[in-house]
């Protein structure tokens, strides 16, 4: 893909706050145990919750990504995906999930964001938009 398909903002490299209505997309591990990157920073300033591993809390949307391969994310992802377009009026910023402490590569994690492309409210990282 080129950046002629997403010709919108991208995600900002570090996000210190939110405004009305804007999410802070994260991955997380399915036990919900925000205990450090993203996570950490979801918990500690947009309203994650702890025990909670999946889905919207507070201004932050959880996508586990410490299970498994990206075959175990993808169902997540797609997930996110629906309940952004079911959630027009949310603007959802996705960070570089599973890309740091998980331990996946931008080129194993992007692809699972590709149906999120023209998805007007999901804001993407450049290394996401840009496959």
């Amino acid at each position: 893909m080129n950046d002629n398909m997403y010709n919108r903002e991208y995600t900002p490299e570090k996000i210190t706050g939110l405004k009305d209505k804007e999410v802070f997309v994260f991955g997380s591990n399915i036990g919900g145990f925000h205990a450090g990157g993203a996570a950490w920073v979801a918990y500690n300033q947009f309203g994650a919750v702890w025990g909670q591993g999946t889905g919207l809390q507070g201004q932050s949307y959880a996508i586990p990504t410490m299970e498994g391969g990206t075959e175990t994310i993808k169902p997540y992802v797609d997930e996110f995906i629906q309940f952004a377009k079911e959630h027009p009026e949310l603007k959802f910023l996705v960070t570089k999930i599973g890309c740091g402490i998980a331990g996946f590569t931008v080129d194993e994690i992007a692809p699972l964001f590709k149906n999120a492309i023209d998805v007007e409210n999901i804001i993407l990282p450049r290394e996401f938009a840009v496959l």
